[in-house]
C-alpha cells in the first residue's frame, strides 16, 4: 500500500468530515441521508489517515507531493 493523498487532500477530506459530522449533531441532516453521509465521512477520515486512497489506484491519481 504505497501512500497516494497529499496534505491539501487529506484536509480537504476531514474538513468534509468535520461538515457531516456537525450537520448531523445538529439535527440539520437526518434519515437515511445521514447515515449514507456518515459512512462517507468515516470513509473519508479512515483513508485520510491512512494517507491511502485505493480508488485513486485504478485512474493513476497521486496527490502526494513528489520530493
Amino acid at each position: 500500500m504505497k501512500n497516494n493523498m497529499g496534505l491539501i487532500d487529506k484536509g480537504i477530506r476531514i474538513l468534509i468530515a468535520a461538515l457531516v459530522i456537525v450537520l448531523y449533531f445538529t439535527n440539520v441532516i437526518s434519515g437515511i441521508l445521514a447515515i449514507i453521509l456518515l459512512i462517507f465521512a468515516g470513509i473519508f477520515i479512515l483513508t485520510s489517515f491512512l494517507s491511502f486512497c485505493p480508488l485513486y489506484l485504478p485512474f493513476g491519481i497521486n496527490t502526494r507531493s513528489k520530493k
